[in-house]
């Protein structure tokens, strides 16, 4: 098989399916640098509303980089430059008038490693509404209910909003990181890794949270276990890496993006089989 048919047909069948409203994220060609290193090159992705995506691949493969594109969370690499589409919603992310900041408002993240901050519960859950401009208690107390309730947490925290966040166990505080994110109502929910410092309970309701928030958002996570990947996810890119002949040094490809299904039953790449089956990676 030619290593380029795999990804053309992939790319463009999953790009031009049916879809019933228009694609949250699409990128064309797509491709992010490091100075004059580039680490990833020519991403094609169309992602739907209220479907969980999963990025999957070697490490190195451009998965963390590519999920950040979409919150334009690598503005903050000094040496990071995107070239390339990025669409949201039809609108170039990356256009002369587009305010990163309120890119990230609607574009959440939660990170590998818990960061709640040095705060009460309330008031982790209560900063980003106040940043918005909400006052009122009986506002940010309904907020914080809410958000919790939806992050299946607040069961576990609500007679002690008041202690601090950092006494929560790691798959609280991750938890309390997503009901934080979905406090400030946003769109999309970017996850990079949410679960690799969490033990299997804890990863498990994680693992459950997400399929109940994917009612309400588009969700996008980043992931080593390909099993997480195969239970949680709709749709999977599989990303690997190839040499660059002209720096010697490996540049992230996208591969194969299709439905879940399909990638762990019947890929179209033979580098996506060889993956998913151990035989590299």
């Amino acid at each position: 098989m030619h290593p380029g048919n795999g990804v053309e047909m992939s790319v463009e069948e999953s790009a031009t399916a049916p879809q019933t409203e228009p694609p949250v994220f699409r990128t064309e060609a797509l491709s992010v640098y490091y100075g004059e290193f580039r680490a990833v090159r020519d991403v094609d992705l169309s992602l739907s509303a209220r479907e969980i995506t999963a990025f999957i691949g070697p490490s190195g493969c451009g998965k963390s980089t590519v999920l950040r594109c979409f919150d334009r969370m690598n503005d903050l690499i000094p040496t990071a430059r995107v070239e390339g589409l990025v669409e949201y919603h039809g609108v170039n992310l990356y256009g002369r008038d587009v305010d990163a900041v309120e890119v990230r408002r609607r574009i959440g993240m939660v990170f590998q490693k818990p960061n709640p901050f040095p705060k009460s519960i309330y008031d982790n859950l209560a900063f980003g509404p106040r940043l918005n401009g909400v006052r009122k208690k009986s506002e940010l107390d309904a907020i914080v209910e809410s958000s919790l309730q939806r992050a299946a947490l607040w069961d576990e925290v609500k007679d002690r909003l008041k202690a601090s966040a950092m006494g929560l166990s790691g798959g609280q505080q991750q938890r309390l990181c997503i009901a934080r994110c979905i406090a400030v109502e946003p769109d999309v929910i970017l996850m990079d890794e949410p679960c690799s410092a969490l033990d299997p309970i804890a990863t498990a309701r994680i693992e459950d949270l997400m399929q109940e928030l994917k009612q309400q958002f588009t969700i996008l996570i980043v992931t080593h276990n390909m099993q997480q990947a195969a239970r949680v996810s709709d749709r999977t890119a599989f990303f690997t890496t190839e040499i660059n002949t002209e720096s010697d040094r490996r540049t992230g490809v996208l591969v194969e993006f299709d439905s879940t299904r399909k990638i762990f039953s019947t890929p179209a790449d033979e580098r996506t089989e060889a993956y998913i089956t151990g035989r590299f990676g």
